[in-house]
């Protein structure tokens, strides 16, 4: 008995694993790439194979260089990569999507210390970079032969766009963020697997919502345009760079919600997931410092025990 090392109650069992997680989200993510493949064809696919395969390889050698253990296993440098794919449009050229993924997986995973340790989320943090890089290229947007902006700027300038169109994703965007329906189903697949909770994408879309509703606007419309569901859904939701306490997610989803629609209706740029997931992903260890619980028997104001 006196090898047993017994830590403090409350004991957690689970058998869940990092693979165990990142193979749901890589599932969740099937029907948004097949939406893709059947919306702007076998060039989605190319793209989205380019990102996985650099993410893969920039984790393996960065580690390999590095001396630490090779982690390419749990299958989270594949979502980092499937992910960033999604964040593209079809048309861009297939060196800026791998740069993005060594972007990613080596500036803002390994250099923080790896997965669990990035402040914020990397494929997020990717598409920034390439955007502000490479903003003709990241714009450029074509749909059956055509190519043009995406409805969100004219949804923004109050001219509309038809729910239909943007709920099946028959048009022109990023290639994952099209089609509303895949990502419903793979956010649905998520909640019933318990892979994320409802706080966050719940309090992101209904702010939204809420602020377009006040704005004017029509809120299903700005629900479904843009890269709100795809980073409500599988980008705000990232362990690392969340908040931990259930409130801490509401508020989260809050502080998201009015960044994205003040960018939208403000900013010098017609969308803003992006941005306001990684100015949300900076303010996340305040968000938990304010929401933490506190420990029986310790002090709320000094931390320290109780006399």
């Amino acid at each position: 008995m006196k090898l047993l090392t017994v830590s403090a109650n409350p004991h957690v069992r689970d058998n869940s694993s990092t693979t165990a997680i990142m193979r749901d989200v890589i599932i969740a993510l099937v029907p948004a790439l097949i939406a893709a493949i059947v919306i702007f064809g076998v060039q989605a696919l190319l793209v989205t194979l380019v990102c996985v395969v650099a993410a893969v390889l920039a984790e393996f050698i960065w580690e390999k260089a590095m001396k630490l253990p090779v982690t390419i296993g749990d299958l989270s440098a594949v979502v980092t990569g499937v992910l960033l794919a999604y964040c593209l449009p079809s048309t861009i050229p297939l060196w800026m999507a791998a740069l993005g993924s060594v972007i990613a997986i080596i500036v803002v995973k390994q250099l923080f210390g790896g997965i669990g340790c990035n402040f914020a989320n990397p494929a997020a943090t990717a598409r920034i970079v390439l955007f502000l890089s490479f903003s003709s290229q990241m714009a450029s947007f074509t749909y059956d032969g055509v190519t043009g902006a995406t409805p969100l700027p004219g949804i923004v300038s109050g001219e509309g766009a038809d729910l239909l169109t943007l709920f099946l994703g028959t048009h022109g965007g990023s290639l994952g963020e099209v089609c509303g329906l895949a990502l419903i189903i793979g956010g649905i697949y998520l909640l019933v697997r318990k892979v994320i909770s409802w706080h966050i994408p719940v309090a992101y879309l209904v702010t939204v919502a809420v602020f377009a509703l006040l704005a004017g606007q029509n809120p299903l419309e700005h629900l479904l345009s843009g890269g709100l569901l795809l980073g409500a859904i599988f980008m705000a939701t990232d362990y690392s760079t969340s908040p931990m306490t259930k409130p801490g997610k509401l508020i989260y989803g809050v502080i998201l919600g009015l960044l994205t629609m003040a960018i939208r209706l403000w900013g010098s740029y017609p969308e803003g997931v992006s941005f306001a997931i990684l100015l949300g992903n900076i303010l996340t260890p305040h968000i938990d410092k304010l929401t933490r619980h506190t420990p029986l028997g310790v002090s709320k104001k000094k931390g320290g025990a109780k006399a």
